[in-house]
């Protein structure tokens, strides 16, 4: 048995002396682990840093067996961020997220193309934070939590969309948000645009994370009894102590 496919490494582990147990994300073979035969060592060990786009080679006796990776970069995408601590702290929230919601062998395309899409632009004048609350709402979705925030859930109107039900996770226009208004979700306007922002304020970062954070740790990780990653909580911290 073996496939060879475009690929995100989401993490490496130590496996024995050398090797690593590495986890990857395929937009056909979806969430896939294996094992990276002298991946740590000096000569693989940035092949398989976190965000790296490469090209996968699986191979295994039976399917269902943990099977052997190798692998050829494409797009060293940890090496590129890792000057900037709030890009980095992006792209390792990013992929702990798609590890640890998905599940293993199932095909997620949509969820490959978000994530291959936040490692890319990255790299160009775009907000990291944006990047990766749109790539949290593409999450949301595929695993059937997504949000709807086309229109007020009270009015159906699509203007002055300001707010998110934590409930129901449907928006609500700043007109007819009234008794609610502080029991409700900040919905920040660079969410409904089409292009990401070159920068964003502290306070539409935090209010797009608490937005994002909130459905994830409810019903993504909730559903599993675990917190969100703790890299993601960390971004959180720092962003709110202005440290990113």
């Amino acid at each position: 048995m073996e496939w060879e496919s475009p690929g995100i490494v989401l993490s490496a582990r130590r496996y024995g002396e050398g090797d690593a147990l590495a986890a990857v994300l395929t937009g056909e073979q979806g969430l896939h682990r294996g094992l990276a035969k002298g991946g740590l060592s000096r000569g693989k060990a940035a092949l398989w840093q976190t965000g790296n786009l490469v090209q996968l080679r699986w191979v295994a006796r039976l399917a269902e067996q943990l099977g052997s990776l190798s692998a050829e970069l494409v797009h060293p995408a940890a090496a590129l961020a890792m000057s900037d601590a709030r890009r980095l702290g992006v792209l390792t929230a990013a992929c702990a997220e798609a590890e640890t919601t998905l599940a293993e062998r199932q095909p997620h395309p949509a969820v490959f193309e978000a994530l291959v899409g936040l490692i890319t632009s990255l790299s160009r004048q775009a907000d990291p934070v944006a990047l990766l609350v749109r790539f949290e709402l593409v999450l949301l979705s595929s695993l059937g939590y997504g949000l709807d925030l086309a229109s007020c859930a009270v009015s159906g109107g699509t203007e002055g969309l300001a707010f998110v039900s934590p409930r129901t996770g449907r928006a609500v226009g700043a007109a007819h948000a009234g008794a609610w208004r502080e029991r409700l979700l900040r919905l920040p306007g660079f969410v409904a645009e089409q292009a990401v922002p070159a920068a964003l304020s502290a306070a539409d970062a935090a209010d797009g994370l608490a937005l994002t954070g909130h459905f994830l740790a409810r019903d993504a990780y909730g559903a599993q009894h675990r917190p969100l990653p703790p890299v993601r909580l960390r971004l959180v911290e720092s962003l709110l102590r202005l440290e990113l």
